[in-house]
């Protein structure tokens, strides 16, 4: 009698089975997933405090030591994506009024000023055209006008294919009283980066990127002088869920008992942990290596086919994601299209600064390969053949 009072029938889509293409995932993330990594992720669940989940999260803070290079105690993974990753970067460090200045070349700087003046900060902005990057003179130049208490700089641009230079920049942001905040999302494991020896005060990264994981937690760690910052802090975090506080104590980041704060995603640190262990087993050099000689073929082989790269200078082309010009007279979303109708290929098109003036390649850990570069480049070349072009 109970289901003559039901109004919504069960959905019919709900009573078929899942059905879930194969894609060569070639845009700038998330990157297929290794099967080692489905395994891990398709493990039958344990609670949040058991003691071999606990074990897995120590393993995770060690992996994430050794992809960022650092030896700060405070790092863990936050549960949720690269994005979530900043705003827990941003909310922990700033509070009502302090000023922080960001350095905007493309969308993540544009977002994290956005999540930074949601917050009360004083946000200044240091703007450079997409496709380019800061000099330690332009940095200096922003710390001198404006003072902050925090800089935020994007190291692995993915909306414009930037890799920002960072030497230095950890040095000069101390001497002027500023703490370096640095997203690393789309470079981590792709291109060189040392927390501790460029002084990088915060340091982010995502999942679903180099480390091949699903996207849904989030590498980050804090240096002691950020973490003398939240300590000084004279309000609490506006999030309880992201409360580094917490977080840090559930990570056994602290000297205290590990207590419940949420539940966490487990099955997500199981893929993350065996993305850190392959990275760990190929070796930091040796991934930055492969990302780079990829990188290399595919600029090479798109000069080839006639097409024109989006940033100028080789030497700040990240090199897990490529971003070329769209051609002149081709639609990008007909290029795209092509390649997903055709080739089972994503790549994408801008974002951002960018959106509607580049496409953007994406070669990330497993599928930073030789081959991958041989077979996104004969899609492209079939997809310039077959497009409808216009005469404009």
């Amino acid at each position: 009698m109970a289901t003559s009072l039901l109004r919504v029938p069960p959905p019919q889509e709900l009573l078929r089975p899942l059905a879930v293409p194969e894609r060569l995932l070639l845009g700038p993330g998330p990157s297929n997933v290794p099967s080692r990594i489905q395994a891990a992720g398709g493990r039958q669940l344990l609670g949040h405090m058991h003691p071999e989940v606990l074990q897995v999260m120590d393993e995770i803070k060690a992996g994430i030591q050794y992809a960022f290079q650092t030896q700060n105690r405070l790092t863990l993974a936050i549960s949720g994506s690269g994005h979530c990753a900043m705003e827990a970067a941003l909310l922990n460090l700033l509070e009502h009024g302090d000023a922080v200045l960001v350095a905007i070349n493309g969308i993540w700087g544009q977002r994290a000023a956005d999540i930074a003046r949601r917050l009360g900060a004083n946000v200044y902005e240091l703007l450079k055209p997409p496709g380019t990057y800061f000099t330690p003179q332009d940095i200096e130049q922003g710390l001198v006008q404006y003072k902050p208490l925090v800089l935020f700089i994007t190291h692995g641009e993915s909306s414009t294919g930037v890799l920002q230079p960072l030497e230095g920049l950890g040095e000069l942001c101390h001497r002027h009283g500023c703490l370096l905040l640095v997203d690393a999302v789309a470079s981590l494991g792709g291109a060189p980066i040392f927390m501790d020896q460029q002084e990088i005060d915060v340091l982010y990264s995502g999942s679903q990127k180099v480390l091949n994981s699903p996207p849904g937690s989030a590498p980050i760690s804090f240096s002691e002088r950020a973490r003398e910052k939240l300590l000084r802090r004279k309000t609490k975090p506006p999030s309880f869920y992201l409360d580094m506080g917490w977080l840090a104590n559930y990570w056994g980041c602290d000297e205290g008992p590990r207590r419940y704060h949420h539940t966490a995603p487990i099955n997500s640190f199981f893929s993350l942990r065996e993305g850190l262990a392959m990275l760990a087993e190929l070796g930091l050099e040796s991934s930055w290596e492969r990302h780079r000689a990829n990188c290399t073929q595919l600029c090479q082989g798109l000069l080839d086919l006639g097409l024109e790269l989006f940033v100028k200078e080789e030497k700040v082309r990240l090199p897990t994601i490529t971003t070329l010009r769209v051609p002149e007279g081709y639609n990008w979303k007909d290029i795209t299209a092509f390649l997903m109708d055709n080739h089972g290929m994503e790549i994408a098109g801008g974002l951002g600064p960018t959106a509607g003036k580049v496409l953007r390649i994406g070669l990330m850990g497993c599928n930073s390969t030789s081959g991958n570069v041989d077979r996104v480049l004969g899609a492209l070349r079939d997809a310039l053949s077959h497009c409808h072009r216009s005469r404009l």
